[in-house]
């Protein structure tokens, strides 16, 4: 992820809606890995965080699918919030993005 031009990524919600995300990060658990997305500061999902499961096809396609199965979400929740936990915070500014932890 370049620090000058964050990733995105587009999400349709169950409502119809669609919104730009912010990739903040991809993390990894037990062989599995997931994709931190930020909404953008406007709306509804104004500053949410979705976690989602994350892959790449064959041919390097970056997929996502929803977690369905509450304790592996707790797995990628937990995950994320230990990478908060871990930031520099001088070298992103955590209020600027809204965020404290995962909602």
């Amino acid at each position: 992820m370049n620090e000058n031009n964050l990733d995105t990524v587009t999400l349709l919600l169950d409502n119809d809606v669609t919104i730009e995300c912010t990739v903040l990060t991809i993390l990894s658990v037990k062989e599995q890995k997931y994709i931190a997305l930020l909404a953008p500061d406007e709306g509804n999902e104004a500053g949410m965080v979705y976690l989602y499961r994350y892959h790449e096809t064959e041919g390097k396609e970056p997929q996502i699918e929803n977690i369905t199965d509450d304790e592996e979400y707790e797995w990628a929740a937990d995950a994320y919030d230990e990478w908060l936990d871990t930031l520099e915070y001088e070298e992103l500014d955590l209020d600027a993005l809204g965020l404290d932890s995962l909602e």
